[in-house]
């Protein structure tokens, strides 16, 4: 019997109860999928109930029968105190729900949007003037009625689906990943809008979040996997099993970071590794029973307990069932070019970097060098003029002026050429939805001109290096987030580039399949991969070498992450991380302002 902190009390008074609960889908040419198996599990009113799991745990599958957007195989599901298999229409103007891509109406306006949610809804007219006002005070966006929603930044369009979900006051708001994709700032500001809606209205909220601090602001948070409860309970229920596991590993004088890394996550004592202000945050499998754990020379100069966190228990439970490969790094054969030797060479050079639409600078002066075998990270809030900087380095969009040069050849005039030498992955998912796995890598392996012997051999390995063997001939576009981010970078490395782009690469990704990129990145970098990455998981920064916080268009900042996190060294902050700078600076100096949004 599943051991929990509240065990199934509180169903008779609950905004969500599942008794029993199975969902089973049946894709063409595929063996069936349980979503969820025999799942119980309710959410109480006045509270922040989270589920999270690894991706394909059954969550955005739960939130969408509580939506009553799917009708469960067996077990019964309540909403509000109706059955969502016969009496879901009389609680649905009572429930907000919020999916992980919301239907903005993006040439339609902040005001018509909700205008069309309000019309849907049925709201009177009359009730309409004060709640929008009310809305768009809460949310921040005042100043924007009058803007298209597609020129919105990421951070804004979430919190205008959120203003467009709660047009009509619900009950009960279910938000599954609303703070994918977003800034650190505008993260905080949704949790600040989430929380003011519990504890003034006392309405109950239910969300799932790849973000697992975010889970340590919730109420209650329930573990799923493979669609079965694994755990529930209060944050702090989940510690028990780390006490005295969790250690911070400082790496060796001259090592890298993600080098140490790399060997500790090989080891067999060790649950899980993951960088931490510089250091390796280690979860060892035993307790270390008085004694610090042994380290092997040449990788750690220094190691100290620690207090554990929600993320050190979510994978060592997810761990200790089965879930991920458990794999022996560093992986020095991710990639088949030699090991990076000698002096890397500068292969990006980037100087007085502008771009412009019409009056508007999206990209103003700006300028840096990446080597050969390095990490580099581009950071900012949304609408900071990221992404536009990443599109003109992979030769996407025009440059206005300045210079770009990619693999020793000016990218403003011989982008064709330079294009051959790269790898590009993009933000939002851009392979063919309708085609399976295999028949998408065999179509872009095509595209980059592999031979048939070459192509055959590379999707071997990108069906065994990504985890995709068993779903080689499902559609891509029925695949969970994470494994369609496996496939996109999978499709990205197939011709063996010798510059990588990932824009956003983890985004929507559990934990585990987080570690598992950022280990292959990092391997892919010590064969002499160079590596340009976007992010909003500031503590991935951490495996850069160097990266810049954009602002406006321009560079707030440039540095190691060494350098970087010193901005927000203080008395009262002694180990300041990225996040921590990044919002010194953008809090102060360059939270995005109308113009910039949707140029980032």
């Amino acid at each position: 019997m599943l051991a929990t902190a509240t065990g199934n009390a509180g169903m008779e008074r609950s905004v969500m109860a599942a008794r029993g609960l199975c969902m089973t889908f049946s894709p063409k040419g595929a063996r069936p999928v349980n979503a969820l198996d025999g799942l119980t599990l309710a959410a109480q009113p006045g509270r922040v109930t989270g589920i999270v799991g690894p991706d394909g745990a059954g969550k955005t599958t739960l939130m969408r029968i509580a939506a009553g957007m799917l009708m469960p195989t067996a077990g019964h599901m309540t909403v509000l105190g109706a059955d969502v298999a016969t009496g879901i229409d009389s609680v649905r103007d009572r429930i907000g729900y919020m999916p992980q891509q919301f239907g903005l109406y993006e040439d339609l306006t902040v005001q018509e949007n909700l205008d069309f949610y309000a019309d849907l809804q049925g709201v009177p007219p009359s009730e309409r003037t004060g709640r929008y006002a009310h809305l768009m005070h809460m949310t921040g966006l005042e100043p924007f009625t009058d803007r298209q929603a597609g020129r919105l930044s990421g951070g804004m369009k979430q919190k205008l689906g959120l203003a467009c979900c709660l047009v009509k006051s619900p009950g009960m708001l279910i938000l599954d990943e609303p703070t994918v994709g977003v800034d650190p700032l505008s993260r905080r500001d949704l949790w600040d809008i989430v929380y003011t809606l519990v504890e003034r209205d006392g309405i109950g909220v239910v969300l799932t979040t790849a973000y697992l601090d975010e889970a340590e602001r919730c109420h209650h948070v329930a573990l799923l996997h493979e669609g079965k409860l694994l755990d529930e309970g209060p944050p702090d229920w989940f510690y028990r099993r780390v006490r005295q596991r969790v250690y911070l590993v400082t790496p060796a004088s001259g090592m890298k970071p993600r080098d140490a890394l790399s060997s500790l996550a090989g080891r067999t004592d060790v649950i899980d590794a993951t960088i931490s202000c510089g250091r390796i945050r280690t979860v060892f499998r035993q307790p270390a029973s008085g004694l610090l754990p042994t380290l092997p020379d040449g990788v750690a100069s220094g190691i100290s307990p620690v207090r554990p966190v929600f993320e050190d228990a979510f994978v060592d439970r997810l761990v200790s069932e089965g879930a991920g490969r458990k794999r022996d790094w560093p992986a020095d054969g991710l990639t088949e070019a030699p090991p990076l030797t000698g002096d890397p060479t500068v292969v990006v050079r980037v100087a007085g970097l502008t771009k412009r639409f019409g009056a508007f600078a999206a990209v103003q002066g700006i300028g840096f060098e990446v080597r050969r075998g390095e990490i580099f990270g581009l950071l900012g809030a949304n609408g900071a003029g990221k992404t536009t900087t990443f599109r003109m380095l992979c030769g996407l969009l025009p440059a206005s002026s300045g210079e770009i040069t990619v693999a020793g050849r000016d990218l403003r005039h011989s982008p064709a050429e330079a294009r051959t030498r790269l790898g590009y992955m993009a933000q939002k998912f851009s392979l063919y939805r309708q085609l399976s796995v295999e028949s998408n890598l065999r179509f872009y392996g095509k595209a980059y001109g592999l031979g048939r012997k070459t192509l055959g051999r590379r999707i071997d390995w990108a069906l065994d290096e990504f985890d995709l063997k068993t779903r080689r001939r499902l559609p891509a576009g029925s695949l969970p987030g994470g494994y369609r981010q496996r496939l996109a970078m999978a499709a990205a490395m197939l011709h063996e580039p010798d510059i990588l782009f990932l824009d956003e690469p983890t985004s929507g990704a559990d934990p585990l399949a987080r570690r598992e990129f950022w280990l292959r990145i990092s391997g892919f970098a010590r064969s002499g991969v160079t590596v340009i990455v976007t992010t909003h998981f500031m503590e991935e920064a951490e495996f850069c070498d160097h990266m810049i916080i954009m602002a406006h268009g321009r560079t707030l900042a440039k540095g190691t992450p060494t350098e970087i996190r010193s901005i927000a060294r203080s008395e009262a902050n002694p180990d300041p991380t990225i996040e921590d700078a990044f919002i010194a600076l953008t809090d102060e100096r360059g939270h995005p302002q109308p113009e910039a949004f949707g140029n980032g």
